[in-house]
């Protein structure tokens, strides 16, 4: 298709402001909330990532699908984002081992995306004014007509989503002779998370997301892990309690992202939702118990309440992002529990993070050795 056939496109945001660009031929409109990503690479990885679900993406990269799709580099079994900016859109593909081009990807799952905006710009603007609820046009519907219905459009403060991304049925990773089992409530997880558990010798059962904690307890785990996942994690009150439980049961317990926030609520901390998000594969990251920085791969738009973990007397900072000194990660002083508001199985080139794995299997195999002896 000539760049000079494509029609003409825009994104509107909630405020009216409008950016025009090029649809690349999927016609139609998406809403969500319109956020950025500042990786350069893993575009895919970023597609079908469950905790994006429900926002239009934003590329900062100016270059958009040059290597193609493998069905290798999923983290889940769809594209995940409401819709796609982007600059430069590249209909062709030039890496050995990719399986197709990234148009015919997103046209299998009707994924609505606009490029040639000036995606500098927009970023700016976002930064400045903060996330809010958009729509990509690319079918012609009227401005005037897609401002009414963009009113409509729930606002992430308060939107449970994790439901929509969850499994229905339990299902089973890794190895079954595997010395550790692991049992994780999906919240929206990431299957770079399974493989890194299952690498270190856990056999994992993954449960729905509002699963009793007494489901969880009859596979007989030797510790819980708490996923990633979209939305507000304030509704998720059921989540909450079973997450009270696991910390209750006295085995480990891990959580990452909307794992951490809600190890957060089940101790009593508030979360907030932030004004644009940490979303990129270059966000440093302080560990506080060893004074080395890390760098890290980031994906959240809600954040733990960092002065109510501070008086917390059973809570502690582990970790905290450099840029804004928003709290990265925590643990319990008198439980196997911690937590980690960014991806450690991400590994986008520094593997800086990946040692959170070792740290939770070696709190299971602690706490396996006491309950032998």
């Amino acid at each position: 298709m000539k760049y000079t056939t494509r029609p003409q496109a825009f994104l509107l945001l909630a405020d009216g402001t409008v950016f025009y660009g090029k649809s690349i031929g999927l016609s139609g409109k998406t809403f969500g909330e319109v956020c950025f990503n500042t990786g350069m690479t893993g575009y895919q990885e970023i597609f079908t990532d469950p905790s994006y679900f429900g926002q239009i993406m934003v590329a900062t990269n100016p270059h958009i699908g040059n290597y193609g799709v493998n069905a290798d580099e999923v983290e889940s079994g769809k594209i995940m984002i409401s819709g796609l900016v982007c600059k430069n859109f590249s209909f062709n593909h030039s890496r050995p081992n990719s399986e197709s081009n990234l148009y015919d990807y997103f046209e299998q799952q009707n994924l609505i995306c606009i490029s040639d905006v000036d995606t500098r710009a927009l970023v700016s603007y976002i930064r400045d004014n903060g996330a809010q609820n958009a729509v990509i046009c690319t079918d012609g519907t009227p401005i005037e007509e897609l401002k009414s219905q963009l009113t409509q459009v729930p606002d992430m403060k308060g939107l449970e989503l994790a439901s929509t991304v969850s499994v229905t049925e339990p299902y089973y990773f890794g190895n079954e002779q595997a010395t550790y089992k692991i049992a994780a409530l999906d919240l929206g997880i990431k299957r770079n998370i399974l493989r890194n558990l299952a690498q270190r010798d856990c056999y994992i059962k993954v449960f729905p997301y509002d699963t009793p904690f007494e489901s969880l307890q009859a596979f007989n785990p030797d510790g819980y892990f708490l996923s990633n996942g979209p939305g507000d994690p304030e509704p998720l009150e059921q989540v909450i309690q079973t997450a009270k439980a696991m910390i209750a049961s006295d085995k480990p317990v891990f959580g990452i992202c909307l794992g951490h926030q809600i190890i957060g609520l089940a101790n009593g901390i508030s979360t907030y939702k932030m004004f644009n998000g940490h979303r990129g594969i270059n966000h440093p990251v302080m560990n506080v118990l060893t004074g080395k920085g890390e760098i890290t791969s980031q994906n959240h738009g809600f954040a733990v309440n960092r002065e109510e973990l501070e008086k917390h007397p059973d809570l502690e900072i582990t970790h905290y992002h450099i840029n804004d000194n928003t709290v990265a990660g925590m643990r319990m002083k008198s439980k196997s529990c911690f937590s980690v508001q960014y991806h450690p199985e991400a590994s986008p080139g520094p593997h800086d993070a990946s040692y959170l794995f070792d740290e939770f299997v070696a709190n299971i195999k602690k706490a396996k050795s006491l309950q032998e002896v």
